[in-house]
């Protein structure tokens, strides 16, 4: 038979322990609350610092944002795991914690490929080997770097193709930077006759790239004479293109091949051609 003062009974000392529990607590969870709102000013506060100093370090937004925030989130996620301490839940805080280091251990190797193109993205925004604009060869594309984001590298080839080129190969190859000194190098190669007087040569030719337009002022053009060819002797005039811009390159050697022709037409100067001998065994009659 239901007996209704034993159940009231129990309700009470229920209730009653309860009540005992959350004035046990109360403390605990005010000081959990203060600890929580006082965190929350101290991440932000963290949050504006390194977004100065990484503003410093790096003219990439997207970077100082990126960092800024996971600092953010990492101070708060202290600040969380404090007050859940205070609180004694201890096996909860365990229990986080495993659950995201699992977690985060299956991501890595889902998305291992894109957290190597974008951890990439970061090494190349901070060591700065390529900027926005610049002429480059990576990987045996050469042309104008469009955007450097944190995952791939975009690149306009000389033949008007965009490339997209992932982070880690940019990271991981050589990369040739053709605007860094703000000036290109142009060799061409040259054959004269064994004939003629080589010294006179190379003054002529020096003299007719004095004054083609494009020439950097600073460099010196230099003329080496390189090796005994089948019918000529070769040699190499170099030149620096005061533009690293392609169209400016080309043409400056463009205007250095005509120059060079003119004057070696002028001075009697021959640029022989391969000649080739042919034998021909013509079967004897029977």
């Amino acid at each position: 038979m239901f007996d209704l003062n034993k159940a009231i009974k129990l309700i009470d000392e229920k209730l009653d322990l309860w009540f005992r529990e959350i004035v046990e607590t109360l403390p605990n969870l005010l000081l959990a609350v203060f600890v929580l709102v006082l965190g929350f000013f101290i991440a932000k506060w963290i949050r504006k610092l390194t977004l100065k100093i990484f503003r410093k370090i790096s003219s990439n937004h997207t970077i100082t944002n990126l960092f800024s925030t996971f600092i953010y989130i990492t101070a708060l996620g202290i600040v969380f795991f404090t007050a859940l301490s205070i609180l004694k839940l201890d096996k909860a805080v365990t229990s986080i914690l495993a659950g995201a280091g699992i977690f985060g251990l299956a991501l890595a190797f889902a998305f291992q490929d894109i957290a190597a193109n974008f951890i990439s993205g970061i090494f190349i925004s901070f060591r700065k080997p390529l900027h926005i604009g610049d002429i480059v060869s990576v990987k045996n594309y050469m042309g104008k770097v469009m955007e450097v984001n944190l995952r791939d590298t975009v690149i306009k080839t000389f033949q008007g193709k965009m490339v997209i080129i992932p982070n880690k190969d940019v990271f991981q190859n050589p990369v040739e930077n053709y605007s860094l000194l703000g000036k290109r190098r142009l060799d061409l190669k040259v054959g004269v006759s064994y004939d003629a007087d080589l010294e006179k040569v190379a003054q002529i030719t020096v003299d007719a790239l004095k004054n083609i337009e494009g020439l950097a002022p600073e460099e010196e053009i230099t003329l080496f004479y390189q090796e005994f060819g089948d019918s000529s002797i070769n040699f190499t005039v170099r030149l620096w293109c005061r533009s690293t811009e392609q169209i400016d390159y080309l043409k400056m050697g463009h205007d250095a091949i005509i120059s060079i022709k003119k004057a070696f037409d002028q001075h009697k100067i021959s640029i022989p051609f391969p000649v080739r001998t042919l034998d021909v065994n013509w079967p004897e009659k029977v």
